[in-house]
């Protein structure tokens, strides 16, 4: 155990939004269908409320509120002083940008593309199509193709008729490659890991996204026949990425030379604690009220995006828990650095995918699905590390 962590049996989820996180997402899915089923234009007219571009909506207002309310609690513990530091965590922090970058964006597009793709393309239907989001920065005339995808005039909007299953799968990508979230933090102290290197892994994380998600995205999702131009990811990761962790750093300073650091953690982080999840239930009932009528069509919609959302969790962990055992490691920074990786920044995928192909697309309501396996599969594999804690030193 490790220096002040506190005995196994009080290491638990003391937030009842973080305890019952898959409960709520669950009630989110009713609400939201219900939603758009009693209230069909509410969802729409919110996400009309947006910056438009060329005379597509690019940014949508309440929807890019919600998301900063989601990633500025996340960002705003980050300790850059602590980040400098870092060097001295060498082989974890190595592991998991290794697996995080190098590894987990492809074994993702592979895993997702053989099963929606492939597997369960008859199921999702193979003819089955999704209106998305003009990308931006394009202004294509109707009928041109681009990618996968068919410029349509639809309500006077020109989107982007794609097949349903690869719409499914761009967000299955999103998901791909965007390692770690808060919640790790949760998951490395429910484990017994170092927490102040879940902590500085976490704050890598963040800082590495502003220079790779926009990379292996457009990479990614042109080589899936959905390309995106950059100017849209690299607008993306600046204001869902970029604008927080500016916002977070800065109010961080200020709070804690106004207020003391003790005050900032005591007093300003608990009251942060509930603002992400709050924001993040508020985005998932929008995203239900447009998706309703997909999921009440086809019911196994989110089995068939959850099953290769759950192999890569699974896959990515045991990777990187074995090179963890390879190279030597503590049980004490093995847990945490494994699970970095299994685990997903689901708040920057929701953000993106909304942002690129729109709140109604399949994309968005495949990092959805991301968000609701997450709670359940990473608390199993909290157990899975606790149960093979000896197998490691300091176990």
């Amino acid at each position: 155990m490790g220096k002040g962590a506190m005995p196994d049996n009080e290491r638990k989820m003391t937030s009842i939004f973080e305890r019952y996180l898959t409960v709520w997402i669950g009630l989110c899915i009713i609400g939201g269908i219900l939603l758009g089923k009693l209230a069909p234009t509410l969802a729409k007219t919110l996400d009309g409320m947006s910056i438009m571009v060329n005379g597509a909506p690019v940014v949508s207002i309440p929807i890019a509120i919600c998301l900063f309310l989601m990633m500025y609690p996340i960002m705003v513990k980050i300790d850059f002083a602590t980040v400098i530091k870092a060097g001295r965590s060498g082989k974890p922090v190595f592991l998991t940008l290794f697996v995080n970058w190098c590894i987990k964006p492809f074994t993702m597009y592979g895993i997702a593309i053989f099963f929606l793709g492939f597997l369960f393309r008859g199921f999702i239907g193979p003819d089955a199509i999704d209106l998305v989001k003009m990308p931006f920065g394009l202004d294509l005339p109707v009928g041109a193709s681009h990618g996968a995808g068919t410029v349509v005039l639809i309500e006077g909007v020109k989107m982007l008729q794609v097949p349903l299953w690869r719409s499914y799968f761009a967000g299955c990508i999103l998901l791909g490659i965007a390692p770690c979230t808060a919640m790790v933090l949760v998951w490395g102290y429910l484990a017994r890991g170092n927490d102040g290197l879940t902590l500085v892994m976490v704050a890598i994380n963040s800082l590495t996204m502003l220079v790779l998600y926009g990379v292996l995205g457009g990479f990614l999702l042109g080589v899936g026949k959905l390309p995106i131009p950059w100017q849209a990811l690299l607008l993306s990761v600046a204001i869902y990425v970029a604008l927080p962790l500016v916002a977070g750093y800065f109010s961080r300073k200020w709070i804690i030379s106004s207020k003391g650091e003790p005050w900032f953690k005591e007093k300003f982080l608990h009251v942060l604690t509930p603002v992400t999840i709050i924001a993040l239930l508020a985005t998932l009932v929008l995203l239900f009220s447009f998706k309703g009528d997909v999921i009440t069509a086809n019911p196994l919609t989110i089995l068939w995006i959850a099953i290769p959302l759950f192999i890569q969790t699974m896959f990515i962990f045991g990777l990187g828990y074995g090179a963890a055992k390879m190279l030597k490691l503590s049980y004490e920074d093995a847990a945490p650095a494994a699970m970095i990786g299994a685990s997903n920044h689901f708040e920057v995928a929701i953000a993106t995918s909304v942002m690129l192909f729109g709140l109604s697309s399949g994309a968005a309501l495949a990092t959805v699905v991301g968000v609701l396996i997450e709670v359940p599969v990473m608390l199993m594999l909290v157990g899975i590390c606790k149960r093979t804690a000896g197998a490691f030193d300091g176990g």
